[in-house]
């Protein structure tokens, strides 16, 4: 029995051992027809779904769209903070009293002893600040989609390709701006030459603001303002940035007509019509309902120039 007993043990053992072998071959077998599980056949792709860096692009596109914003919050810091210096400095050289009871800022004529030139310098230079600051707000998004459509299209450096389009886009607001500083320095000297007309301007500055309120809420504006957020194109150079910042720049300089007017109206130089047009800019343009915006302006404009208009004619 003893005997006997051990035979099945061993016979046991060995039948485990073979059952166990057999499992493990066949375990193998399996794990080796098995397909593998799908993976991103770039490493750039894998390493972007998880937010790491890459070596093709230097960086996450989370990593690089907080760096650009970061970059857009100090620029407008930066052209805010200098902008209300210039204005400030400009309050405190007076203005030009005018025939009508109104005035015109030192900004449109030469200082004491200065030329034309170093005026018009210094005009451009407080318009492109200031600009800069109104439009940065409604303008970073515009950019960073340039951005990711050159990026896309191939370029290079894309971030390169936002910063031309995006000085192009300010080249045309000087551009307007230097358009801006000859008819106001003219209006200026005319005023200066003939009191009648001086006297007429309260009159006519009401019903420019007017005529500004109703462009304000018409079908062209909105279709210039759908314009201001288009940034579809060809190319990714250097020529195609510039290209879209100038065509971009036209339809935002043609979309702000009206909003421009009611600031040359108001004062150039009036730090609080700044901040409310910059509002009334940025809002028409990032809000959902951008064109309501647009046309709740146009009607608060058409008041203001209503307003104006019955007071000039209440002082003739």
């Amino acid at each position: 029995m003893l005997r006997l007993s051990a035979i099945d043990h061993d016979d046991f053992g060995s039948t485990r051992s073979k059952i166990v072998n057999g499992i493990d071959s066949e375990s193998s077998e399996r794990d080796h027809s098995e397909k593998p599980v799908p993976t991103f056949s770039h490493p750039a792709l894998a390493q972007s779904d998880r937010g790491e860096p890459d070596i093709s692009s230097g960086g996450s596109v989370i990593d690089q769209g907080r760096s650009f914003l970061a970059i857009c919050i100090l620029l407008f810091i930066a052209s805010t903070i200098a902008t209300v210096t210039i204005c400030l400095t400009m309050a405190q050289m007076g203005e030009v009293p005018m025939a009508g009871g109104w005035s015109m800022s030192t900004a449109w004529t030469p200082l004491c002893g200065g030329s034309w030139f170093a005026a018009a310098a210094a005009f451009l230079g407080m318009w492109a600040l200031m600009t800069t600051a109104m439009m940065l707000p409604s303008l970073t998004p515009v950019l960073w989609r340039l951005r990711e459509h050159a990026a896309a299209a191939g370029a290079a450096r894309p971030g390169l390709f936002a910063v031309l389009a995006g000085f192009a886009y300010i080249l045309v607001w000087s551009a307007l701006g230097l358009a801006i500083f000859a008819g106001g320095a003219l209006l200026l000297e005319a005023a200066l030459r003939w009191p009648l007309l001086a006297r007429a301007v309260p009159l006519a500055a009401g019903v420019v603001v007017i005529a500004a309120g109703l462009f304000q809420m018409s079908q062209w504006k909105l279709a210039m303002l759908a314009h201001c957020s288009h940034v579809a194109g060809q190319g990714a150079g250097a020529a195609a940035a510039i290209r879209r910042g100038l065509r971009l720049g036209l339809s935002c300089c043609a979309s702000c007509a009206g909003l421009t007017t009611l600031l040359l109206v108001g004062g150039v130089m009036d730090l609080r019509a700044m901040a409310i047009l910059a509002l009334a800019i940025t809002a028409e343009r990032l809000a959902p309902a951008g064109g309501r915006v647009a046309r709740a302006t146009g009607g608060l404009m058409l008041g203001a120039g209503a307003v104006r208009l019955a007071r000039a004619l209440w002082l003739l």
